[in-house]
């Protein structure tokens, strides 16, 4: 039984190398474009959304998770699938980023998207490809608009925790800061807002409002831009001293994608501050794009489209090459490490 499964793992790793050897590029290869890999993976779309599909008969929550790693991942370094890489004893990956540790979840989705594929089209469909195609699908498949997603990345060789920590907003930030987050990345005010309307569906904890309920600004008070009804109800769901992984609707549709996320900020019953900050928070601009969306249920899905096209050409930033990984979580290297390992005589 031994050797056979020695073998197996031998022939398994063969692949994997060769494969490797395959992907590994030291630049970004062809431009992004739809139907990237309608030649060389035809089925490759079909099944990440099939995956997406019996996810979310399973967990509804998994369309709100795997739609927001695309956004954790592209403004970190581009879009890479840097956020999917684990930690090893030399690097510290994105996962247990501050705005991520504990917020983040649905990997192994994304994990049962790439074996699919790669039983499929073996070293073919990057994990960065992974998570757009996932992303869309997720929007679709909870009542939301379907367009085009352009493909053709690869996967980064590494991650930087430190860039997330400094990169990724808190639940605290206020509209400026998100402005100017964006503007960074040549993103503009109305690409904001429509992709903060991605919080359209999902949860998230009391521990990202409970500033908010007991002490706005360190005043000791509730944040003054909130309806007293819903306050009262997220004072019971999130008390002063519970517990702070509970956790509550972004929105009134919490599994429909729809604009109901911008009627609730206009009605001042917005989760989050970075949510709410967007109505309240002194800036016209953030404002009218709310009060738009609120109005205009097209006018969002056509803007939040738009968005994450725009978000999804981020590039990469890592200059130390890029491949496709065989394994979400591991450079292809690590993995013919760890076979050669498992093949190394014993003593």
């Amino acid at each position: 039984m031994l050797r056979e499964v020695s073998m197996i793992i031998f022939f398994v790793g063969l692949a994997m190398a060769l494969n490797s050897m395959r992907g590994v590029s030291l630049g970004l290869g062809s431009s992004l474009r739809p139907g990237f890999y309608i030649e060389t993976c035809p089925g490759a779309e079909a099944i990440v959304r099939e995956v997406i599909r019996q996810a979310m008969i399973r967990e509804p929550r998994n369309a709100a998770s795997v739609m927001r790693l695309q956004f954790h991942d592209c403004l970190v370094n581009g879009c890479d699938a840097s956020l999917l890489l684990d930690d090893t004893p030399s690097m510290l990956g994105e996962k247990l980023a501050l705005s991520n540790i504990n917020s983040l979840r649905s990997y192994e989705v994304v994990d049962e998207a790439k074996q699919a594929l790669e039983k499929l089209c073996p070293g073919v469909v990057s994990c960065a490809d992974v998570l757009i195609m996932a992303a869309r699908d997720a929007v679709v498949l909870s009542g939301g608009p379907s367009w085009e997603v352009e493909l053709g990345r690869k996967d980064s060789l590494t991650a930087n925790q430190e860039d997330s920590n400094r990169i990724m907003p808190s639940p605290r930030a206020n509209a400026t800061f998100l402005v100017q987050l964006f503007e960074s990345f040549n993103l503009s005010v109305e690409s904001l807002v429509a992709l903060s309307g991605s919080h359209s569906i999902g949860k998230a904890r009391c521990f990202s409002i409970v500033h908010r309920l007991y002490n706005q600004s360190d005043t000791g008070k509730p944040d003054p831009y909130m309806d007293p009804v819903y306050r009262d109800r997220l004072d019971n769901l999130c008390p002063l001293n519970g517990d702070q992984n509970v956790t509550g609707d972004l929105d009134s549709t919490p599994q429909l994608f729809d604009n109901q996320y911008f009627k609730d900020l206009v009605r001042m019953r917005g989760f989050l501050n970075s949510d709410q900050v967007l109505f309240s928070g002194g800036r016209r601009d953030t404002r009218e794009h709310v009060l738009r969306f609120s109005r205009d249920q097209t006018a969002f899905f056509e803007a939040f489209k738009a968005g994450m096209v725009e978000l999804g050409r981020l590039p990469p930033q890592a200059a130390m090459g890029s491949e496709v990984r065989q394994n979400c979580r591991h450079v292809n290297q690590w993995l013919d490490a760890m076979l050669l390992e498992s093949m190394a005589p014993t003593h």
